[in-house]
């Protein structure tokens, strides 16, 4: 079992302590796999919190076994897509075990990834899918806000402007303004939903013509319906721009377009800090940082 780009980015995300771990994933994989009945396949390459393994469950249904160091991540991300069962827009769980940080969930087929769907189209698939996902009625007492998501956010990647590639495009003055910005936001919110929490394109696959678009991997809180869209919305950098998707994707959707654009400009240097991590195209970096001013 290869996972070496997976266990590298792994590595990178825990700390070198997750070492330990992966060198047990094989085992631990192979006693799932007889516990539960299933045929093992090969890794997905992606992933940057878990190894990810295709398998057959015992009937014969495509699915993927799921193993995290972050048990309770793991847990977590179980119960919300238990939560969104009901849209028929989400994996369905069909076996988790907290201790082992392991579950089993049907594959999305064909899977591809919204990035790599016609273009055209996209707008309206996704607002059926906000459509859908929205619809879902918050558990009562649910604990998780868009508040708690959006402080997490900004604790976690503000850490990386003291790197001197990132603090030479973004200063400080730039972040706090993002965040004054999502204050203002969340101080507005005057309807409340059950969001996915973390919409980017790579979480978002074909479900084939019957189903749709499916969401992986969310992040449920309450909050903004305009944040399940602004991902999608900052993604248009360095294509069409952001204000041109802005205005498809808030028509498509059924979203208020100011409050929109408004997202846009609180996410729009942690898109930056992304594409300036990872080479995106300086076209893309400048509008963002313009955004962001």
């Amino acid at each position: 079992m290869d996972i070496g780009e997976v266990g590298a980015r792994l590595v990178s995300r825990f700390g070198s302590e997750v070492e330990g771990w992966l060198d047990e994933v094989p085992a631990l994989a192979a006693r799932l796999a007889s516990r539960w009945g299933l045929v093992l396949g090969e890794p997905f390459e992606s992933g940057a919190s878990s190894v990810v393994l295709r398998c057959r469950w015992p009937d014969g249904t495509p699915a993927v076994l799921k193993l995290s160091p972050d048990r309770a991540l793991l847990t977590k991300q179980a119960e919300m897509l238990r939560v969104f069962a009901s849209s028929g827009r989400v994996p369905a769980v069909l076996s988790a075990d907290a201790e082992a940080g392991a579950m089993v969930l049907e594959e999305v087929l064909p899977g591809t990834e919204a990035e790599d769907l016609p273009q055209t189209s996209l707008p309206r698939q996704w607002g059926e899918l906000l459509g859908a996902l929205h619809a879902v009625p918050p558990p009562a007492g649910w604990p998780w806000d868009l508040c708690g998501r959006c402080d997490e956010a900004f604790a976690r990647i503000g850490r990386r402007l003291s790197e001197p590639a990132i603090g030479a495009r973004i200063d400080q003055a730039t972040w706090e303004r993002a965040i004054e910005r999502c204050e203002t936001l969340l101080n507005t919110q005057d309807r409340l939903v059950l969001l996915h929490g973390d919409l980017h394109l790579g979480n978002v696959l074909d479900g084939g013509p019957s189903r749709g678009l499916v969401a992986i991997d969310p992040k449920a809180c309450l909050g903004d319906p305009c944040f399940d869209a602004v991902d999608y919305v900052v993604a248009g950098a360095g294509h069409e721009g952001v204000e041109t998707r802005c205005r498809q994707v808030a028509t498509a959707c059924g979203l208020d377009g100011d409050r929109l654009y408004a997202w846009s400009r609180v996410i729009a240097p942690m898109f930056a800090i992304a594409y300036l991590t990872y080479d995106g195209p300086e076209s893309a970096i400048d509008e963002l940082l313009a955004l962001a001013r």
